[in-house]
């Protein structure tokens, strides 16, 4: 069992893990943490070897971790960059593994479509994932379906059962980016344009660089790789009640965040694909963000993305980027990739970005949502006007301080007035009228505002 959190022993998660050990005694289990050692991992080669006797002499691996920002926490993420790094695909390879997670199920898909994407890359054979909600082990419905879950990933090893792959392996030959040195009209605004990289090399740099000279003003540039971050999100929770971080003014995240931007207008991020998602310094950064714990902190903003890889084979990623966005209250322009262009195209479609982010901004238009916001939202507002808000006491003043608590039921005018119409149109000759004239019905409070 590889322990994904960064809480290590302490975290919730290993409480599913230890009830699954102590359920099936007949089973060797072998749990090391990876997240929360990381950094030892990293500079220490005996400990990561460590780690990979473990592998070798295993059956298999339980990836068990709880969900940060739509993946797992940057800690693990920075792991499984280190197993391709430090050349360890091989004490994974023909293992079987499975998933186990613990949260609010809050994008939890997308967390456990990329562990079983990277599982798949390591050749190993994806029996399942299992997402548990927080209290589930608390509850009897929830054990049973945690011991039926397990039952399965070992009856899989030990029936030796060939899985099926899901995720295709990526392929990308890779473009050699060469911007052209042609100058194109450059653009004005007086708006704040700041973009987040967490480097300047590559197809990466060049890109940002195509679309900084595409304008007049001044765009910010921030390296991610250059700012002080003393470490990853610690799943401490200290942040909850005042969205005070335990990191304030030990590091710059919180100053770079808050001072650069919260206070943008336009906000571009860079980066490079790494095994399915971006680089464990950019999911570094998400985590880190959590300081405003819940609560929507770059709202009514254009985004756009530069990003240097084959996006059509990481769909995730791209519906990340996408819900954050959305989630955020902000307006995605568009996400442009070096993949399948030639560098003309490649320069039309930057200079396309940065024209559109000029106009959207400058009109401050922000699209709708879809499921990908309303769903997400809904679910943070639920459960912290539940049992969350004891803990999330700033997310539940700024909830109800903002109306986000817009529940339905909180409308008793509204609810009174359908259900008047409710048992209006349960009788039948209304109901049949209605239903004959249904079109009609549907469309006649548009028709005011259209022929206005």
């Amino acid at each position: 069992m590889l322990g994904g959190s960064p809480k290590g022993e302490m975290s919730v998660t290993m409480q599913y893990v230890k009830f699954l050990a102590n359920q099936f005694p007949q089973q060797e289990f072998s749990v090391v943490q990876v997240a929360q050692p990381i950094k030892k991992l990293e500079e220490n080669s005996e400990a990561f070897q460590h780690v990979v006797d473990h592998m070798c002499g295993s059956d298999g691996v339980l990836w068990a971790f709880p969900l940060y920002v739509f993946l797992v926490c940057s800690q693990y993420k920075r792991f499984i960059e280190l197993i391709w790094e430090k050349h360890a695909a091989f004490a994974f390879k023909g293992k079987y593994a499975a998933s186990l997670s613990t949260s609010i199920h809050f994008f939890d898909h997308t967390a456990h479509n990329y562990v079983r994407a990277v599982s798949e890359d390591l050749g190993m054979n994806f029996v399942g994932s299992h997402s548990c909600g927080m209290h589930d082990l608390l509850r009897k419905e929830g054990q049973g379906r945690l011991l039926q879950f397990a039952k399965g990933f070992f009856a899989a090893m030990e029936e030796g059962v060939q899985m099926p792959r899901v995720f295709r392996p990526i392929h990308w030959p890779g473009l050699e980016y060469m911007p052209s040195k042609e100058e194109e009209p450059k653009l004005s605004t007086a708006k704040k344009i700041v973009l987040l990289t967490d480097t300047l090399e590559g197809n990466t740099g060049k890109m940002i660089e195509r679309f900084r000279k595409r304008f007049r003003s001044q765009v910010e540039v921030i390296n991610l790789s250059s700012i002080d971050i003393k470490g990853g999100c610690l799943g401490c929770l200290r942040c909850a009640d005042k969205n005070e971080c335990v990191y304030l003014e030990k590091d710059e995240y919180i100053g770079m965040y808050n001072s650069k931007l919260k206070t943008a207008d336009i906000l571009v991020f860079a980066g490079s694909i790494r095994d399915r998602y971006l680089s464990s310094r950019w999911k570094m950064f998400f985590d880190r963000a959590f300081f405003n714990t819940h609560q929507r902190s770059l709202e009514h903003k254009q985004f756009g993305f530069l990003i240097s890889g084959p996006l059509s084979q990481a769909a995730d990623l791209r519906e990340i980027l996408t819900a954050y966005v959305e989630w955020q209250g902000s307006n995605l322009v568009d996400i442009v990739s070096d993949e399948s262009m030639t560098s003309g195209e490649l320069d039309a479609a930057i200079d396309g970005l940065a024209v559109r982010l000029v106009q959207s901004a400058a009109m401050g238009y922000v699209r709708p949502v879809s499921f990908l916001g309303v769903g997400g939202m809904k679910i943070f507002r639920d459960d912290i006007k539940g049992g969350l808000r004891v803990v999330f006491r700033a997310d539940h003043k700024s909830y109800r301080k903002s109306g986000m608590y817009d529940f339905p039921q909180n409308k008793p005018l509204k609810n009174l007035l359908f259900s008047i119409l409710y048992l209006v149109t349960g009788i039948p000759w209304v109901k049949k009228r209605m239903i004959r004239n249904f079109k009609e019905f549907m469309i006649t409070p548009f028709r005011k505002v259209v022929n206005a």
